[in-house]
């Protein structure tokens, strides 16, 4: 755990050697604290680790001394483990921080939203999909931004179903992620008049060789292998599915794929995928002002993936409603923060306008992409071309649908 140039997040250094103890204390017992607690080193780390918390940190930088408040930024691992993540959690609760940022991996970030419930903090998701967050497991102290299983499955899944591929077989990920997108996607082919015609779940994070998997695949002969997985697990599985040849008879879905397993791949072997972002760095003059703010510290000066950019735009919102309430009250009472969070509108340069609903889901505009061809591509970074765009009140879960306790009634 490891904090993230503090002094210059909160532009202090120069009055901490002028105020007396007491002014000092007092000021650190207003300044707002966010743990980024991400993926560091496992297969999510390139669409989320780092880079989340630059992404964050970019977001403070940018905005609390213009809000008038003081924030710092730390960040952690919690290997996508459930026990790591909640131990972590916990103790940064217990020791002040305010919010936690992020968390790919959903069985963490359903462990981590209870915990926040129970200790009246704040959870920003951004990298975990389940929509089960804003379903029956929704909290007063939980934002979903960014994306979730019901939102891919509606952009990719009923795609591709409609399209004509009306058979399917699913390469899932053994946990609550991957058998959220399996179950949602599911919904969408059984709507279009498709069929699931097997499934395959494998353990995870400890799988590599998939090849066991393209076989069972190969062998149902379905139209499409949707891929109930993400990061690593999605590139490995795309690549060894072209050396089996699947490519040949099945559309391959990446349910949840980012523009950096695109560049992992290559277009060469990427190209033609369908895939559903709620954020593309070259989007428009906004997405690609922030894209350009960001990249130079980015890792391997990449451009910002959309849980990167959800981070962002997460925080953004947060320390606008903290500003408004006062950064003592939003400190005292995370579930008023929240509050004021789903009663402001909100407008960032990842995400544009947009609003978060009482059952805690930030909705915006997503897009279906098709990854280019090697020969259409203007240069790195450069990768999709749009198909369609969901409107935000179209592209996520009917609230009434979502059984979430907070909206019953």
């Amino acid at each position: 755990m490891t904090t993230i140039n503090r002094r210059a997040l909160l532009g202090t250094a120069a009055a901490a050697t002028t105020l007396p103890i007491s002014a000092l204390r007092a000021q650190q017992a207003q300044t707002l604290r966010l743990g980024v607690l991400t993926d560091m080193s496992g297969p999510y780390r390139d669409p989320t680790g780092p880079g989340s918390a630059i992404c964050t940190q970019q977001a403070v930088m940018e905005f609390a001394q213009r809000l008038g408040v003081q924030a710092e930024v730390i960040q952690a691992d919690h290997q996508n483990r459930p026990d790591v993540g909640a131990n972590i959690a916990r103790q940064w609760y217990d020791q002040g921080v305010d919010v936690v940022v992020d968390v790919p991996t959903s069985s963490v970030a359903l462990a981590i939203s209870q915990i926040a419930r129970e200790k009246n903090k704040l959870f920003l998701n951004s990298g975990a999909a389940s929509s089960d967050l804003t379903g029956p497991a929704c909290s007063p102290n939980t934002v979903h931004w960014t994306y979730d299983t019901y939102m891919l499955a509606k952009g990719t899944g009923d795609a591709l179903a409609r399209a004509g591929g009306d058979t399917w077989f699913f390469i899932t990920a053994d946990y609550a992620f991957g058998h959220a997108l399996q179950r949602d996607t599911t919904t969408f082919v059984e709507r279009a008049g498709g069929r699931v015609l097997g499934a395959a779940r494998y353990p995870f994070p400890a799988t590599t060789d998939f090849s066991s998997y393209m076989v069972q695949a190969q062998a149902s002969r379905a139209k499409v292998l949707a891929l109930a997985n993400a990061g690593t697990d999605t590139a490995n599985c795309i690549k060894q599915a072209r050396e089996f040849g699947l490519t040949r008879n099945m559309q391959i879905a990446g349910l949840l794929m980012s523009f950096m397993e695109v560049h992992s791949l290559g277009l060469e072997t990427a190209q033609g995928l369908l895939l559903t972002e709620s954020f593309y760095w070259d989007s428009n003059d906004r997405t690609r002002a922030f894209s350009q703010r960001v990249q130079p510290r980015m890792p391997n000066r990449a451009m910002p993936a959309q849980v990167q950019a959800g981070c962002y735009g997460a925080t953004v919102h947060y320390l606008k409603a903290a500003a408004a309430m006062g950064a003592a009250a939003a400190k005292a009472d995370a579930r008023a923060v929240v509050e004021r969070m789903k009663a402001m509108p909100t407008d960032d340069d990842a995400f544009g306008e947009g609003r978060v609903r009482p059952d805690g889901r930030k909705i915006h505009p997503t897009m279906l992409y098709r990854v280019k061809q090697p020969r259409e591509s203007r240069g790195t970074w450069d990768y999709y071309n749009l198909v369609a765009t969901n409107p935000a009140e179209e592209a996520f879960r009917p609230m009434a649908e979502g059984n979430c306790p907070l909206v019953r009634g």
